[in-house]
């Protein structure tokens, strides 16, 4: 039988040995519910059978340079789990640092006034109308869904697979949520998002839609790469504000007068990226850092 020791050393196979304790722990924990105390007192030893048949194929997916994510089928974002597989990208906890900042500006409870001054500027819906394109794991909707209780949140998604999985996250969460399919680059007033009222108008839009160039592949890690949906990360070499474009056009014709948009972006093209926002005569356009002081996000208000 392996031993905890055994478990994590064998992951050095593939990763450092700082990395491979982690994966190792979070993977015992999570998966079989050992405690730290357990594991150092030989607590794989109450293992049984079928769970050390299962831990041993979890090994090989992790020396196979799968993502532990997707090895247990969950991922944290802020307080809350999400189930993940390989239909979307694993939610990063600087899309979380976007969450917070879009609560705590909207919240009713902020101690932030920039909630209330935006009712007063936008004549808000009630409920508050949050639409969240590229919604991948679900992960930013059901957030918002969460944090908001005002808010009636309304999530897109190009593909079925992704849309499936963050359907499951709301219903685990017991979040409402309003799923649909679109593409986010063919999107109108009069589309999927809005059947009921082709003149319905958004208090928000947010998204973190794909961003990365192709070139920029070569040096990410190869669990990403291999593993993650490139659907959901790679734009094109020659075009990396594609999708920026498509939903600079979609907010301008349906975000309320004062209400906000915000979208996670590439660093590198983040300066780019706030021209084109201010191009579309959105107002306010302010670029933001996430925690390791990259620009990371951009908020912008509607006129």
């Amino acid at each position: 039988m392996m031993s905890y020791e055994q478990f994590w050393q064998s992951l050095t196979a593939r990763y450092d040995a700082g990395e491979a304790r982690a994966i190792a722990r979070m993977v015992l924990e999570v998966g079989f519910g050992l405690s730290m105390a357990q594991l150092l007192c030989d607590g794989l030893s109450s293992l049984s059978e079928d769970e050390r048949q299962r831990l041993s194929e979890m090994q090989q997916r992790l020396l196979s340079g799968e993502p532990v994510q997707y090895v247990l089928g969950v991922a944290d974002f802020g307080p809350r789990q999400f189930q993940v597989a390989a239909g979307v990208l694993i939610p990063r906890p600087e899309t979380y640092e976007l969450c917070e900042e879009i609560v705590g500006e909207l919240s009713e409870n902020s101690e932030n006034s920039e909630a209330s001054e935006l009712s007063e500027a936008s004549e808000l819906s009630s409920p508050l109308r949050v639409l969240d394109l590229g919604t991948g794991s679900g992960c930013i909707a059901c957030t918002l869904a969460a944090e908001l209780p005002a808010a009636e949140v309304t999530a897109c998604d190009i593909s079925a697979e992704a849309l499936a999985i963050a359907r499951a996250n709301a219903r685990e969460l017991g979040i409402s949520v309003r799923f649909v399919q679109g593409d986010m680059l063919a999107l109108d007033r009069s589309d999927v998002l809005s059947p009921e009222r082709a003149d319905v108008q958004w208090d928000v839009v947010v998204s973190n839609p794909p961003y990365i160039c192709l070139q920029e592949a070569a040096e990410m890690e190869p669990h990403v790469t291999e593993h993650e949906p490139h659907q959901a990360l790679f734009v094109p070499d020659d075009d990396p504000l594609l999708f920026y474009r498509a939903i600079a056009h979609y907010a301008a014709q349906t975000l309320r007068p004062g209400g906000r948009l915000y979208v996670e972006l590439n660093a590198h093209y983040a300066e780019d990226c706030r021209e084109l926002f201010i191009q579309h005569r959105f107002a306010d356009v302010r670029l933001m850092n996430d925690q390791f002081g990259k620009h990371r996000f951009l908020k912008a208000t509607q006129p």
